[in-house]
């Protein structure tokens, strides 16, 4: 029979004590967060149902240290311990598994991911372990899919809101066999936006397939497939933000981006004892995007189509030694990625100020493959030479090989005169080749209980990212970006977490990051150069405070200061050079917050909870000659319980109304800041059935 299962209004109840809390990512096991050297975020299934979170950033933004943006729709940025950026130094992942190969990051990728019904979202502050590879220098976001359980759930959730929001969720699950249990989760999204032609719509499934083939063998199958339709939106001049910032510069399909992502992992587990675990993974993974660069279209206007299939395998072995206190985890990656890229100039039609039509110029920019092959051993020690003490080292070796051949014929012009621009276009094309590059990470890692209620943490962790396909092969009017390497990170972190009283737990982390080799581009004896030169350095602070007040009030503050800098740092500035070795980071900013106070009927009938967002200043551009002051949100949401299988919610974002920029910037040598603006104040209601 199916059963009620009470809708869920209560938090998760964090006078379990968070240093006991458990932590999968760092080993792709079940840990406890106290033997963990490391900084980690959580939010539970309770906290999303609680959130409804409509876009990525109003759930991961609870946490200290990180701000991702709303760039519309589903679109992105993120800022954990760097600063907004497209750049490839966070690593996205679906069951400790990323969600795309080394080398095709895109910043907005978390839109692949139902994040809104995972079981749970861990967030790694800093670079990962040695499990993980290539881009995890800022961070890593991990989505946990949902274990089905063994009787029979039946969830629909539908939400309505403002601006024609339309949203259907919806779940099952229960067991299929004696030992088998399965589930699915279904997201249809649909929404006009508040800007104008800023529509956005998305379909999701994920499905997930458990089964107990003996007492040491065990397997997990995830299907998880997104179709994103995504309409271009604009950045506005200040007159347009402060005045008309439902305005937007792109009509009709201008900067449009359809995607379709589709990922299936198995995992087989066999622990025939206590000591020992041998998993083995294999996955796959299809993507394609067919994209209108909105970035581009002022001096390199053109559409896009790249695409990728992935089979990949992981293994891991546990072995755990009782009489040395000691654990060894060693396994390899293997990742195989063939990728095509075909790009067209295109030719734009504008009204006035607004982009409203485009057409094929029959021009072909760039018809490229690029193979990809990567090996990835690693091992990881863990020893416990006393009862308080944990010790942790590791280390990990990435080998890439890339196979790239040019598609097009060589009488096909690099450079030349194209419509719709009067001025010389540059499209430089690579040799057909093979690049290969290889990286050590090694990780160190301390833990000591200080008392039962207080652990102090210690890390050194090296980090790299290996530059993207598109750096390497799409050249632009760069020749010669074959040459690239790796650009790597040196983490140091000391950290303090634990409970100052029944009711109040807390995490402190203090860490220093430089890097080093970052890709820049720079004039070279009046040639424009694309190469390995920049240093950057990056320290600040993190705190988060959960506090339960009582059964009814509870409350919660994540709060970070980061100072970020270039080190040693040229780039382009007109026709020459500029050195800016000194100077803050654009678009880093200084502080955030975030801070929750609820409270619940004692019935636990209704709930109700009012949050505050802080974004603090930063510079807008290199020379640090404009910025922007940042800004203050209050958010509101409430739910009450009709019966055990039915719960009303909403939701009203940006309380007061207020007027503030999800992006600012300025190109440097041009006065004038571009804004993002975000969301007015918007409501949302929904209806939750469980059965």
């Amino acid at each position: 029979m199916l059963q009620a299962q009470p809708v869920g209004l209560q938090p998760e109840d964090i006078r379990q004590g968070r240093l006991e809390q458990v932590i999968v990512t760092a080993t792709r096991e079940a840990r406890a967060r106290n033997e963990l050297p490391e900084s980690v975020g959580v939010l539970s299934a309770a906290d999303l149902e609680q959130i409804m979170p409509s876009h990525p950033a109003e759930a991961l933004n609870r946490m200290a240290g990180v701000h991702v943006n709303n760039l519309g729709g589903e679109g992105h940025m993120t800022s954990i311990r760097q600063p907004l950026t497209t750049g490839g130094v966070y690593l996205f992942l679906e069951d400790g598994i990323p969600t795309r190969p080394t080398g095709f990051f895109n910043h907005n990728g978390l839109y692949e991911i139902d994040l809104t019904q995972a079981d749970r979202i861990e967030v790694t502050r800093g670079p990962g372990s040695a499990l993980y590879g290539s881009d995890a220098i800022g961070g890593m976001i991990n989505s946990l899919t949902r274990a089905p359980g063994a009787e029979r759930e039946f969830g629909l959730t539908l939400e309505t809101g403002e601006n024609d929001w339309y949203r259907g969720l919806l779940s099952a699950s229960g067991a299929i066999s004696t030992q088998g249990r399965a589930g699915v989760q279904v997201n249809v999204t649909d929404n006009r936006g508040f800007r104008d032609d800023s529509d956005y719509s998305r379909a999701s499934v994920t499905a997930r397939w458990d089964q107990d083939w003996t007492d040491s063998l065990s397997s997990r199958t995830v299907f998880a497939w997104s179709t994103i339709d995504q309409s271009g939106v604009s950045a506005l001049d200040e007159e347009n933000y402060r005045h008309n910032p439902e305005k937007n510069l792109y009509q009709g399909d201008i900067g449009f981006r359809e995607v379709n992502a589709l990922r299936l992992s198995s995992e087989l587990a066999w622990q025939p004892s206590d000591d020992k675990l041998w998993t083995l993974t294999a996955f796959v993974r299809d993507n394609s995007m067919d994209l209108m660069p909105s970035w581009m279209l002022s001096y390199d206007p053109n559409v896009y189509t790249t695409e990728f299939t992935t089979l990949g395998l992981m293994a891991k072995h546990r072995r755990s030694f009782a009489d040395l206190n000691l654990d060894w985890i060693s396994g390899v990656d293997v990742d195989y990625t063939p990728s095509s890229y075909q790009e067209q100039r295109i030719i734009l039609s504008k009204q006035g100020d607004l982009f409203v039509d485009y057409h094929r110029s029959g021009r072909t920019n760039y018809d490229y493959d690029a193979d990809q092959l990567t090996l990835s051993p690693y091992s990881q020690l863990e020893w416990q030479p006393s009862e308080r003490l944990r010790l942790s080292a590791g280390v990990r070796y990435d080998r890439f090989r890339l196979d790239y051949s040019d598609n097009l014929d060589a009488s096909v012009p690099e450079v030349g005169v194209f419509a719709p621009l009067p001025f010389p276009a540059r499209h430089y094309r690579p040799e057909d080749q093979q690049v290969t590059f290889d990286q050590w990470s090694p990780k160190l890692g301390l833990v000591y209980d200080l008392s039962d209620d207080h652990n102090f943490y210690a890390t050194w962790r090296h980090a790299f990212r290996a530059p993207t396909a598109g750096q390497l092969f799409r050249s632009g009017s760069v020749p010669d970006t074959t040459d690239l390497k790796p650009v790597t990170a040196i983490s140091r972190e000391v950290g303090l977490r634990g409970r100052l009283t029944q009711w109040l737990d807390y995490d402190l982390a203090l860490y220093h990051m430089t890097i080093e080799d970052d890709i820049v581009s720079l004039i070279i004896d009046n040639t424009r150069k694309t190469l390995n030169s920049g240093e950057t350095r990056h320290q600040g602070a993190e705190l988060t405070l959960l506090a339960h007040w009582s059964d009814r009030w509870s409350s919660t503050l994540a709060v970070s200061h980061s100072q970020q800098e270039y080190k040693d740092f040229s780039y382009i500035c007109g026709a020459a050079t500029c050195n800016y070795a000194g100077n803050d980071i654009p678009r880093a900013p200084d502080n955030m917050a975030n801070a929750t106070l609820a409270y619940a009927a004692a019935d636990n009938l209704w709930r109700v909870e009012l949050e505050w967002e802080y974004l603090g200043r930063y510079y807008t551009d290199e020379t640090n000659t404009r910025d922007y002051d940042g800004h203050k949100l209050l958010n509101l949401r409430g739910q009450y319980r009709l019966s055990d299988t039915i719960e009303l919610y909403a939701r009203l974002q940006n309380l007061t109304d207020r007027r503030y920029s999800t992006y600012t910037s300025n190109q440097v040598g041009v006065a004038d800041l571009e804004y993002r603006p975000g969301q007015p104040r918007t409501g949302t209601v929904g209806v939750r059935v469980r059965f």
